[in-house]
This record gives structure tokens, sequence and C-alpha cells, in this order.
């Protein structure tokens, strides 16, 4: 068996401390070069730069400056040169642009250098050879030429890897996203303000390539192609090694173990800003550095404790010119930050998906080799992504190259990083072999664990029963690795001794109780940083039906199924405890739950995640994402990436997931997989986000999957072509449950749309409501729109606008609308540019079809104003669109404030009433800011003073009562507002629709303009509870719709119940109304109650949704006759009559308890008590001819209570 004795291609591989300057190396050109430029004239200097191939070399290079052709000395121009060109390429072009200029004297110096560098390269050579080499994977050539670049994310900010999930109403900003950046880029100028960092952290997960990147950037370094016009010297340091060093100077430290620089120390520190110290693992020794770390400048040549030494750089009171590059685990940055002073964070991400497959390429010797390979690993979705990480491809790899090398046929199903470790360790290599010193290796690795040693002596393998023979073993089976300079051994990766670590937890729970390596972990790690170990995630892993499976098998025994407990509890607390307190989940938790892949424990416990706010930024993250959301059993909407021109204005209750990095194809296959699970997604948004044809393909097998109950799906500004639109309509046509789809903004074109309505033509389709707005569809489609319509009586909305279907497009529109099949309720068309004659054709279709509403939805354009008309103080804060609370400063004027008053920045601002029996008020605003009128419930934010003229209006009077019933329900007030144009920068506008949970689509949601051309519909800038925003309006009667289209109408809605008394000569007559919280129509009632002189008596409102179409009781403990017991919750306009039950009590006595209950369950949904207090001190009989004078029944002089009811409910204006 060939057995693979070198160390992963990974971060964080194993090894000593390895410290090379590299400038007898790699500056030998460049030396060459200057010397030769540097004797040229100024115009032979010019000449030769203008000569030069490439004019970007004087262009600002990363961690360089610009210099101007002719200005640039010669040491500047050769430094450029190799920079730009590398070494070989730099000569070859200096003796060619020399020949040119006739310089023979200069092309013969070409023959000095290949004598000098070739001594040079002799004494180096000698030198690294005479030195013991440290890392094994250093100076293995086999793993620098399977390097492969990483993915880099930048950002100005460390990421709090804490907080990835966040609830939208705590965190209203989306955290800063960061760009991808080249490791050249690392010292480069800042994008926003130009400056150099001299502290780079590179961080990451385990196994993610920190370690193995920090030594990339040293060799690039040396060959020239890196950092050569940056620094002159880079020195690297294993901070793992240095852990176990005595007391030492700076010098000695940077001359350790080596022959040390050409240059005298002296001078290599005189010029500190010159020097590129790289401290790689810096968290990974148990040193505090705050303990050691010295307040006072040191001196190089001063010896100090190596964390002393190291902290002085972080903290740059030792070479503060100096630059650091510092790898760390993400998960211990908490360490480092009170030491790092302006760094720059970047994280490693890992290979992209074009790094993997050249990875393979690289790895195997053959192409046929990497082709089957990779081929089989593509397949696994999941082993794929994982193998972004550098560790996970280098054990893949080993373990599909030794089933061919042993012929067998290539097979590889590892789901998770605990199994592939499990099949490599015990099915690639035997580690069976090791018997029972299997658990001594074990026990090694969970005390180095727990006292944060990576570094063995032979004591301490002796000490846990592992001999010269084991020792011996271990190493040849690549398990172990030797370091010769400090006679100890480590294991082959930090990450394998973690995972021996996690064995070491279950067996010892065999022996002492389930909660033994449990408790261990905590005392170690901390609650809170349970489940951020490595350990931890193996642990979750081995607990696995398949893990404990593998472990009996290893070690011949039994183990618990139940095994696991304690670490289940800990973690479901966690969630729990993060979700109760609106705390964000971490991934390395996520990661635990994803190890061990219990589906039970996770649909016990990952609940309810709405409101939710996802961040991925690699594939294993969206992998993680969702596995764990498939469990989610109560998340009905999902939407990624939430922004840009086509996001909704509010989103509805859900989980919004936001990617870091573009969604390859891989990506949107891993991400469709949600829907192939049942559960409870009803609505997916991916507006915005870029759809490749095979990215279709994946979303089409989805949706065509029996699992799969979505209901919505908005793919706006999705790039979607008509190639995309023949998988897509298969699709949406297989669906069952699909039936709202908008395609907007995507070039469709009439091609596309063709395959769309063919299968609308389908009886399988279900489709009800499709937006095609922008779609660059012409007349040429219409009559495919035309026969789907007369053959799909499902669909009831359709949207064409922008587009260009002219005349001849509306008429075969036509013919299709026409036909009886056809229950369209909504038609959203351009109609500006229609022929009269086509005009004519639209008027006789809505008398043909009075149910259709033909319309153009309607957005402003959004203006600006600069100034205020008449001078008059004008705000400009962008900010002021947003509602903010009045604050006026005056405690007093806000007590005295009536709820007809306006409350502003300037305190309270009465309104004029300038016609009561119209509900027509004038209000002006004195200055510029936020206004808030309770009785009405509207806002305004205003630019400057205005006045501002407002009539209650009556939905009856502008919108046909059909239009109501079938497509649209009235969600608010109407308002005739007037007011100067620009001065009013948004306007809220009150619903009565309740947001909670997730029964109502906002997307829904419009603002009826009525003009003299019809209805125009506009879409709201945002829909928040209890208000729409309407940014930069213009004004006409507005008010707030809600679009059914022929769906059920139970809607929830905040509702209102009011409660008026009348004083009778015989006792007390009570009239109780159940409406929705609709100013205009508590206004109406409060007025035709006051003409019958009841007066209201105010209780607790109505906090819970109820829902609209259902019906409450009316019922009261005492023996109280109440006509009719039962209410109806509906809208009636203002100018209708309102449905109310009616009720008499002789003697108030003590009080009467009133309660309303559910119909259908019972749930008591409002109680108040009426008491004797409660109907005013003043208040005094009314005789019953006043009663009878205002229009009420009478019975002996006044109003028989069962008939006033009967009456009263259709009694006109009430």
């Amino acid at each position: 068996m060939n057995i693979p004795k070198t160390p992963p291609f990974g971060a964080e591989t194993s090894g000593g401390t390895d410290i090379v300057s590299g400038a007898e190396m790699a500056g030998i050109v460049q030396q060459w070069l200057a010397q030769n430029l540097e004797v040229m004239s100024k115009e032979e200097l010019r000449e030769f730069q203008q000569r030069l191939p490439d004019k970007e070399l004087w262009e600002p290079s990363p961690g360089g400056t610009s210099a101007q052709p002719g200005k640039a000395s010669g040491m500047e121009v050769a430094s450029r040169m190799v920079a730009q060109y590398g070494e070989q390429q730099a000569r070859d072009l200096a003796l060619h642009t020399w020949e040119q200029m006739n310089l023979s004297n200069l092309c013969s110096q070409t023959e000095h250098l290949v004598v000098f560098e070739s001594e040079i390269s002799e004494q180096y050579q000698k030198k690294r050879k005479e030195r013991p080499c440290l890392t094994q994977s250093w100076k293995n050539e086999d793993f620098q030429q399977k390097f492969t670049h990483l993915l880099l994310l930048y950002r100005s900010q460390h990421k709090k890897y804490k907080l990835l999930f966040q609830r939208r109403r705590q965190h209203r900003v989306v955290e800063e996203q960061g760009h991808l950046i080249e490791v050249r880029d690392l010292f480069g100028p800042d994008l926003g303000t130009q400056k150099e960092p001299h502290t780079v952290i590179l961080h990451g997960v385990a196994g993610i390539g920190k370690s193995t990147l920090a030594r990339q950037v040293r060799r690039e370094w040396e060959e020239g192609r890196l950092f050569r016009d940056r620094f002159q010297h880079v020195f690297y340091f294993n901070c793992r090694e240095l852990a176990q060093s005595e007391p030492m100077s700076l010098t000695e430290l940077i001359t350790k173990d080596s022959a040390g620089p050409a240059a005298p120390i002296e001078q290599i520190l005189s010029q500190p800003e010159q020097l590129l110290f790289i401290l790689d693992n810096l968290d990974e020794p148990k040193w505090h550095l705050k303990k050691y770390s010295s307040k006072f400048h040191l001196h190089w040549s001063q010896q100090q404790q190596v964390p002393t030494l190291l902290g002085s750089l972080l903290k740059k009171t030792l070479l503060p010119e100096a630059s650091l590059l510092i790898t760390a685990r993400i998960t211990a940055l908490w360490k480092l930050f009170p030491y790092l002073k302006h760094p720059r964070w970047v994280e490693v991400l890992g290979f992209s998906e074009s790094a993997r497959r050249e990875y393979f390429y690289k790895y195997f010797t053959h192409e046929s080799q990497a082709s089957r390979a990779f081929s089989l690993v593509e397949s696994n979705q999941a082993l794929f992504t994982m193998c972004l990480m550098p560790l996970v491809s280098w054990l893949v790899c080993t373990c599909l190259k030794q089933q061919m090398e042993q012929g067998q046929q290539l097979s590889l199903t590892s789901q998770t990083t605990t199994a592939l470790c499990l099949h490599y360790f015990f099915h690639v290599l035997p580690g069976q072999s090791l018997g029972t010193k299997l658990r001594g290796f074990c026990s090694l690795a969970a005390e180095g664990t727990w006292q944060g040693k990576t570094l063995f002596s032979v004591e301490d393998l002796r000490e846990h029963g592992l001999d010269e023979a084991i020792t011996s073993t271990l190493l040849d089976m690549g398990l172990l690795q030797k370091h010769p300079a400090s006679l100890s051994y480590s294991f082959i990766h930090r990450c394998f001794q973690e995972f021996f670590a996690a064995m070491s937890c279950v067996l010892e729970a065999k022996k002492e109780g389930d909660t033994a390596g449990v408790r261990k972990l905590i005392e170690v790690y901390g609650i809170d940083y349970l489940f951020g170990t490595p350990t931890t995630c193996f642990l979750f892993g081995l607990l696995s039906e398949q893990g404990v499976k593998e472990m009996e098998n290893i070690f011949k025994c039994k183990l618990s199924r139940e095994r696991g407990g304690e670490l289940l509890q800990c973690a479901r607390r966690e969630l729990r405890l993060k979700h109760s307190f609106l705390q964000p989940y971490s991934w390395q938790l996520l990661h635990c739950l994803y190890e061990i892949q219990d589906k039970k424990f996770l649909r016990r416990t990952t609940t309810n995640c709405q409101g939710m706010r996802v961040y991925v930024q690699n594939d294993m993250e969206l992998l993680i994402f969702t596995f764990c959301f498939k469990f989610c059993c109560y998340t009905t909407r999902l939407q990624l990436n939430e922004g840009g021109q086509h996001r909704q204005p509010r989103r509805p209750p859900g989980v919004v997931l936001s990617s870091w990095v573009p969604f390859t194809d891989v990506c949107w296959e891993t991400f469709f997989s949600i829907l192939q699970v049942t559960g409870s997604l009803k609505g997916l948004d991916l507006s915005g986000n870029f759809l490749s044809c095979s990215a279709v393909q994946s979303l089409c097998e989805a949706l065509k999957c029996l699992h799969c109950h979505l209901k919505t799906l908005r793919l706006a500004g999705c790039g979607l072509t008509a190639e995309s639109c023949k998988d897509l309509a298969c699709g949406m046509s297989a669906s069952s449950t699909l039936t709202n789809v908008d395609l907007s903004f995507n070039m469709l074109l009439d091609a596309g749309a063709e395959h769309i309505f063919q299968k609308l033509r389908e009886p399988s389709c279900k489709l009800r409501r499709l937006l095609l707005v922008s779609c660059g569809l012409t007349s040429n489609c219409c009559q495919d729109v035309a026969s789907a319509l007369s053959a799909n009586p499902s669909l009831t909305e359709l949207d064409l606008q922008q587009n260009d279907l002219g005349d001849l497009g509306f008429r075969l529109l036509y013919e299709g609308l026409r036909q009886p099949p056809c229950q369209l309720r909504l038609l959203c068309l351009d109609q500006s540019h229609l022929s009269e004659e086509v005009t004519h054709i639209l008027r006789t279709l809505k008398k043909e079809k009075p149910q259709l509403l033909i319309f153009n939805r309607w957005k402003p354009s959004l203006t600006s104003h600069e100034k205020a008309p008449g001078g008059g103080e004008m705000s400009d804060d962008k900010s002021a669109l947003r509602w903010q609370e009045p604050n006026s400063g005056d405690l007093h004027m806000q007590l005295l404030h009536t709820k007809d008053d306006f409350l502003g920045p300037t305190g309270p601002v009465a309104p004029e009433v300038v016609d009561k029996e119209r509900s027509l008020y004038r209000v002006h605003l004195p200055v510029a800011g936020p206004y808030y009128w309770p009785n009405t419930g509207l806002r305004f934010v205003v630019r400057w003073p205005v006045t501002i003229e407002i009539e209650l209006c009556v939905w009856d009077q502008f919108l046909n009562k059909t239009v109501i019933q079938h497509s649209w329900m009235v969600a608010g007030p109407l308002f005739d507002i007037k007011a100067d144009p620009g001065a009013v920068a948004a306007v809220y506008l009150p619903h009565f629709v309740a947001l909670q949970g997730d029964h109502v689509d906002i997307s829904l949601f419009q603002v009826a303009h009525f003009k003299e051309e019809g209805i125009l519909l506009e879409e709201p800038a945002m829909v928040e509870p209890h208000y729409v925003v309407l940014e930069n309006p213009s004004f006409s009667p507005i008010g707030v719709l809600l679009g059914i289209f022929g769906a059920a109408l139970h809607i929830p809605v905040i509702s209102n119940v009011l409660l008026y008394h009348h004083l009778h000569h015989e006792g007390v007559i009570f009239h109780l109304y159940l409406i929705p919280n609709d100013y205009s129509i508590r206004k109406a009632i409060d007025d035709e109650e006051k003409k019958l002189q009841f007066v209201r008596i105010h209780k607790p409102l109505r906090l819970t949704p109820l829902y609209t179409g259902s019906w409450y009781t009316l019922c009261s403990p005492k023996k109280v006759k109440i006509i009719p017991k039962k209410l109806k919750l509906c809208y009636r306009s203002p100018g209708e009559s309102q449905l109310f039950s009616e009720f008499y009590i002789g003697q108030l006595g003590s009080g009467i308890r009133l309660q309303m209950k559910d119909k259908k369950d019972k749930t008591l949904v409002w109680e108040a008590m009426v008491k004797s207090g409660d109907l005013g001190p003043t208040a005094t009989p009314v005789p019953p001819g006043l009663i009878e004078a205002a229009g009420g029944s009478s019975d002996i002089g006044g109003p028989c209570p069962g008939q006033a009811a009967q009456t009263g409910a259709e009694r006109g204006a009430v």
C-alpha cells in the first residue's frame, strides 16, 4: 500500500519554525539590473523606459506608488520591472532593449550575472541543506506544485463571526459585504482612504488554507513575483514552534536556526518599513499576550519572553513601521483584538469551483485519473462542496488515488467531514492495525487539545502507551511527523489532532457516563465557545448514527444509540436562548448540527426562523444553511439577496438569505434542494439574482418535485431569456401549487412568452397571477396570450405593462378577454398610446365584463427640490423620508394637545375645520420635519413650511362596488390631499391589515389614485405595520387597497370595538360595533350616534388581529337580551349602514361584564367591564320625544331595545 507521508495541502500544517530571508536569491537580478541602469545617462534611462512595452508599469502597484517615465531612478525602474515581469523576463527584456539602443557594453554584463547567480545559488542551497528542515511540507516540491489560488474576502472591519443571523428589526443596515481581492492586494491601498495597512489578518475556519497561503506569500516573494517593491526582507515564524522557545531578542529570533541574512542585522532593522514578519498560527499557543505585553518601547537587542516580543510587534511598540501578516482561526480572533492597530481583515474562503478542479488535475499525474476522480466528486453535491477546504480536497484525492492503485471501482459517499476522516483513517490507512494502542493515541490527542499543546516529546508518547515501535508505525502511516530540531512530534495537521481528541471523548463517555466528554469540553472552551471548536464539531459527527457504527467497528465495543444526549441538550439550549433574545446563531453551531445529521432533533429544535437574516459567503455555509432550513417547519417565505431595483417595498415575513459571493450553478443546485423536501415554504423571491439556463433547469426540477408546495415565485430582473422560458414554462405547469409568478424585467421577448402561454393553456397549470412587466413583448405574442386567456379560467391577474403591444396587440387580447372561459379580474396595461378606436373597444369590454379592471400601475418620477418656495426653511436631509417621532422638547405643550392636533417638531399644531359636513380640514405645518395626526393616523414628512388640505372621502364615490367585491379589498381610509408640489417628501397612509404572521402577501398592497383619466395604482415605497409609505408623492384622492383577486376574504385586520350608551328613563341602552380600525368609519358612526344622543364609552382596543368574514358572538354573564348576538367583521363604506348589536339594562348596579367570542372555536377575543362611573357624572335621561325625532323607534315614550336594534342594523349613514 502506498501510504502518503507528506502533510496535506491546507492550513495549519504542523511544522517547525522556518526562517529564510531570501534576499540572496530573490534580489540577484534586481541588483544587477539596478546597477546597470544607474550607470546610464538620464536621456538613456528615459529612452529605456519609453521603449518598454507595458505602459501600466508606471501605474500605482499594490503596495507601491506611481511614477512617471523619465523621473524614476534606475533602482526604482529595476524594482518595478522585476515586480511586473519576474526575474527571468525582466532580464531578457532589459537585454533586448539595450540591444535596440545599441548599448553593447551593457549587454555583455549578462555573463557576469550568470556566474554570480550560480555562485549565490550554490551557497544558498548549501545553507539550506546544512540546517534541518523543520516543516516537511515546505521542502516538498509536490506540495508547491499543487498550490491553487484561494478566495480572499477583504473587509474594512472584522467579521463578527457569531453574528451571522440577524433580525431585521434589530439591524436595518446590512453588514458590510466586503469584496474579493488577490494575494498581491493584501498590502495595497484601501479603496476608500487609499491608506496602506501595516497589519493584515488572514483568518478563516480550520483547514481552509491560511498557513499554506502564508508560506506561499514568502515563497512568491523569494522568487521575485510578490511585494518585491514593498519589502526587502520577509521572515516567516510558526508560532506553534515559538511557544516552546526560551527568552530571546528579536535579533536572535530572526537568526534562529538559519544562516541568517547576508546583510548585517543592524542594517536590516534600520529600515523597518521594508520588513514583513509573517506570524503563522498566532492564536494557537495558550499564551496570554496581555500578560507579557510591554507598555514601553523595546529595543530589538533586548532579550524578552517570546510572547512579549510578539505582543510588542502587534502593539507597534517594537519596530512600529514594520508590516505584519498574521494567520488565525476565525473563532480565536477575540484573543487578538486588544493588541492590533488598524488591521486589515482578510478572510480565506477556500477554493472556488474552478480552483477545486485545478487542484484535482494537479494532484493526479495522469489527466484521465484526474478526470475520473473529479467527475465522481462532482456527482456528490455535499462532497464537492466540502472540497472548497484544501484539507478536504487533499483527503478526497488521497482516498481516490488509493482506490485507483488497488484497481478498485471509485466510490466515496461521505456527506460530512467526520465521515470523510473516518473513511481516510480507518479504510485508507490501516488504523485498526494499532489495536489497543489506538486508544492511547486518542488520549494523547485529547490531552494535547485540552492543554493547547501540539508538540509532544518522547516522554509524552510513552505516558500514553506509545513506544518506539508504535511511534514508528504512526510516522509511516502519516499520522505523526517528527521535528528533528526540537526532538518532538506533532500530528500532521491540527484538525487531525482534534478529530482523535473527539474520539477520546466518545470512549471516555463509555467509561464515565454520557456527560464526561461534554463537561471536559465546557471546562476547556467554556459554554460560549463550545460549538466553535473543531473537536466539538467532530464529536457531533462521531455521535451520528453512521459515526457510532464506525466507532463500534473500530474499537470492537458497543455504544449506546442514545449517546450524546447531553451534548444535544446543550445545543438545544443554545439555540433557544439565542432565539429568545433575538440573538444570532453561529455557523459553528449549525455546522455541528449538520455533522450529526439528526433530522428528528432538527425538526424539534429549529422551528420558527421568521424574520431572520442569514449571511453566507461560501458553498459550505450554503450547504449547512439549506440542510438546516429544510427543518424550519414554520418558515413560509425565503428571499435571496434582498435589495436592488426589483426588491419588494417591504418583504413579507420570512427569512432573507444574503450571499457575499455570486451563486454558481452548483450553488443553485444546492439552494433549490430546499424545495425538494416536505416543508412549509410557500414563497420564494429570487429577484435581482442572475439565473443561468442551468440554474433555471435546477429550479424547474425542484418545482416538479411532489414535495414542493411553493405558491409564490418572484424572478424579477434575473436575466432570464427566451431559452430559459422553455424549462421555466414546464416547471410552472407541472407544479400543482404554484399560483403567483413574477417574471418582470427579463428580456423574455415574444419567443419566451410563447413558451409561457402555451403551457398556460394546459389544464394542469394552476397559475392565477402572472407579472410580465418590461419583458420586451410586442403584438406578435398577443395571439398566444389571448389563446391562454380563453383556455385557462384560473388566471385572474395579468400585468403586461412597459411592453410595446400597440393597438394591434390590444385587439388580439380583446378576443381572448371577451371569451366566457376567461376569468381575468385585473389586467395592467399601458393605455397612454392607444388609439381612439381601441379606447372605444376598451369601454365596450368594461361593459361586457364589469368584474374586469384594466388600469395602469402608476409610479411617479422622483424629483428633488433644492429650494423652498417663498424662502422658507427646507430640509434636504435624505433621512427625512423616514418617519421620526416628533421631539418638541416641551412637555407641557405635548400634554395640552388633543387628538385633533398635529404633533410636529415644534409641538401641537391645530388644524382648521373648513367644512364640517365634508370633513374638510386645513393645516399649516410651520417648519420642515415629521408630523403626525393621531385622530386619523396620517403622517407627513415635509421639506419646508407648507399648508395642506385634507378631506375624508368615501370609497363608493370612486370605486365600483363589483371591483371591490371581486378584485380588491379596501385597506384604509380614503383621503383627498392637496399640497404644494414637492413640499411633501413622504406621506404615511394608514391601513388596518395585520401584518403579523405570514397570512398577507405585502406585494399586493397598492395605493389607488383617482384621477380624471381613471384609476392609477402606485406601488408603495414601503409597507409597514399600520402604514404604507409614498415617497415624493403627488396628490389626488388616495387610499390603500389590498389585491385579493378571487382569494378567500379571511384577511387578518386590526379591529375596533365601539361601545355607545344612551340614558333612558327606564334604564340604559347600549350600541356595540365591531369594525376595522378605519378612522373614516369610526367618525361616521360617531357622528350618527351623536345625533341620537348616544355617548361613546372608551374601552380597551382590540390588539390581536381578527379575520374579515368571520362571525363573533356577544355575550354577558348577566341575563341581558342582546339583538343580534352575532356580528360579522367586514368592511362597509362610511356611507353605508354599519352592523351593530343593541342591548338594554334597567339597573346597571355594580356593572356588567361584556365578552366577545369567536363563533367557531369560542375563543375570547374581547372583554370589557362597564360600570356606572363609565356613564359620566353629568349624564341625564333624554326625553322620549327627542329620540323619536331623531328617527328611532319608540315604545311607551322610548325605543324598544329589540326593535331599535333591528332597525339600527339597516340605518343609513351609520
